[in-house]
C-alpha cells in the first residue's frame, strides 16, 4: 500500500500519540528523510543528512519510531544497523545484502514472484500450526562493485 507523504505523517502521528509519544521536528526529520532516501539509513546517514539533530538524539528517535511500528530494523551483515520506514507505510519490498560492504538494495519483487514466495510461506507455516502475518526475504551475497 502506497500512500502520499501527507498521509503519512497522519499515521505517524496517530502511532506515537496512541503511545503517548509526540511527533517531534526530530522524529518528523528521520521520517521525512527515510521517505526521501528510499533505501533504509543507517545511523551515520541519519547522521549526516540532519546534523541539526544529535546523535543520540536519533538513535532515541528511531528506536521510538520503530517501537510504534513505523520504522523497521534491517540489519546487513556489517556494524551497521539500518533503518526503514515500515511496509504499511511505503511498499512491500525484499533486499539484497552485499556481505563485503554492507550496502543494501530495496527491490520490488514482481506479482508473480510475490504469489510464489506466498504461497510457499502458507504451506511452511501450516505444516508448523504457525500463523503468518507477514514476510521479508533478505538475499545474501557480493553487490556489483564487491564481486
Amino acid at each position: 500500500m502506497t500512500t502520499t507523504e501527507g498521509s503519512i505523517h497522519e499515521l505517524v502521528e496517530h502511532r506515537l500519540r496512541q503511545s503517548d509519544l509526540r511527533y517531534t521536528p526530530g522524529r518528523r526529520a528521520i521520517v521525512e528523510l527515510l521517505l526521501r532516501r528510499g533505501q533504509p539509513a543507517s545511523i551515520a546517514d541519519v547522521e549526516a543528512a540532519l546534523p541539526q539533530v544529535p546523535r543520540s538524539s536519533a538513535y532515541r528517535h528511531l528506536v521510538d519510531l520503530q517501537g510504534v511500528g513505523v520504522v523497521r530494523r534491517v540489519a546487513a551483515n556489517d556494524d551497521f544497523t539500518r533503518f526503514e520506514l515500515a511496509e504499511d507505510l511505503t511498499e512491500h519490498h525484499h533486499h539484497l545484502l552485499c556481505t563485503s560492504c554492507g550496502s543494501v538494495t530495496d527491490v520490488t519483487p514482481t506479482e508473480a514472484f510475490e504469489h510464489a514466495v506466498h504461497a510457499m510461506v502458507e504451506e511452511f507455516s501450516r505444516q508448523e500450526g504457525f500463523a503468518p502475518l507477514s514476510h521479508s526475504l533478505d538475499v545474501l551475497g557480493h553487490c556489483q562493485r564487491c564481486r
